[in-house]
């Protein structure tokens, strides 16, 4: 047994699974309430290699529920702020920190990298489409996150399936854009059946990649990252979901 911030892991999951977490390469896209979380678990998991992207910044309306949203790191920069969190956690991490929005050809070019898992963290539709799809096509598994605003019961959470979700409007649009590319199944979702309530959803304007805001409890984000850092973990050390 190593004697070692990892012991305790190391105690429930064996030595053989360990060095399976600690050569995973896993790329995190989306560093809000749902991706921060991810991120974080599962660098605490031993995960000897990260990618994590996002190009926003943290804003005062991130405090409630986003894990490196504090006063003193308003108007810093979500991938830089999480970069710093997850070396602090391993300072052996590989760690490569992408602060921006990747589409297009950026985004294929962060996938050319090579990764055992991606998790999908982002919250606007296009990107979103384009990330699994593109995963896809390189045979990487994918977890991708669907809406945790507007709910309020952690004990609701799924995950199965994009193909079983039902009863969550992102995750509806979600399968029909795939639908249109070919992909009807595959991609591993964390979602909730819980119904939103229309009247706590809001337009916005003059906020990049953004037309509306949901009501969100400080949990339920957490939560859903959790559960797809539990996936990401579970199927890297071959433990059965």
């Amino acid at each position: 047994m190593v004697h070692d911030w990892l012991e305790r892991t190391e105690m429930l999951t064996g030595k053989k699974a360990l060095k399976k977490l600690k050569s995973a390469r896993i790329l995190v896209v989306g560093l809000g309430g749902v991706g921060a979380y991810a991120a974080e678990m599962i660098c605490r998991s031993g995960a000897g290699s990260m990618t994590i992207v996002d190009g926003d910044k943290i804003h005062l309306s991130n405090i409630n529920r986003q894990l490196i949203a504090l006063n003193g790191t308003l108007g810093k920069s979500k991938a830089l702020v999480m970069g710093e969190r997850l070396r602090d956690i391993n300072p052996d991490i590989k760690l490569t920190v992408i602060d921006e929005y990747i589409k297009d050809e950026r985004m294929t070019e962060v996938l050319d990298a090579g990764y055992d898992y991606v998790v999908d963290a982002i919250d606007t539709l296009s990107p979103k489409v384009f990330l699994i799809w593109h995963s896809l096509q390189r045979k990487y598994p994918v977890v991708s996150s669907m809406g945790s605003g507007g709910k309020y019961d952690p004990l609701k959470i799924k995950i199965t399936d994009i193909s079983e979700t039902t009863d969550c409007n992102l995750a509806r649009i979600l399968r029909k854009r795939l639908h249109r590319l070919g992909v009807r199944d595959g991609v591993r979702a964390v979602w909730s059946p819980e119904v939103t309530d229309k009247t706590k959803v809001i337009s916005v304007t003059g906020e990049q990649n953004k037309a509306s805001a949901v009501g969100t409890i400080s949990y339920m984000p957490a939560a859903f990252g959790i559960a797809c850092a539990s996936v990401v973990i579970r199927d890297i050390i071959g433990d059965p979901l």
